[in-house]
């Protein structure tokens, strides 16, 4: 397992975020220029996927870690972003470094 919560999360994000990206520049384009829609049904199900397991891990390091409630946001919020997660973890990984 795991040494830490933390680090649950953050592979979860790299994760979740590079589905995103693949979803985005990938399967959309595949759906939309060559007519292959199969992309999008098969990429979008693994992503959503990987979104929930995401928010279970923002779920369960909030309540381990004792998160304040911007985290929680923050974490909830960058999935809906293109390389938001990336931002995230790089912010996490500089206050980690702090420590």
């Amino acid at each position: 397992m795991l040494e830490s919560p933390i680090k649950l999360f953050r592979i979860m994000g790299v994760i979740e975020g590079g589905s995103l990206l693949v979803l985005l520049a990938i399967a959309m384009p595949m759906k939309y220029f060559l007519d292959i829609p199969i992309a999008v049904r098969i990429v979008g199900s693994l992503h959503g996927l990987f979104f929930i397991l995401y928010i279970l891990a923002i779920g369960y390091t909030a309540f381990r870690v004792r998160w304040f409630w911007k985290w929680v946001f923050g974490a909830v919020a960058v999935a809906f972003i293109p390389f938001g997660n990336f931002v995230l973890d790089s912010k996490l990984q500089q206050k980690l470094n702090k420590y």
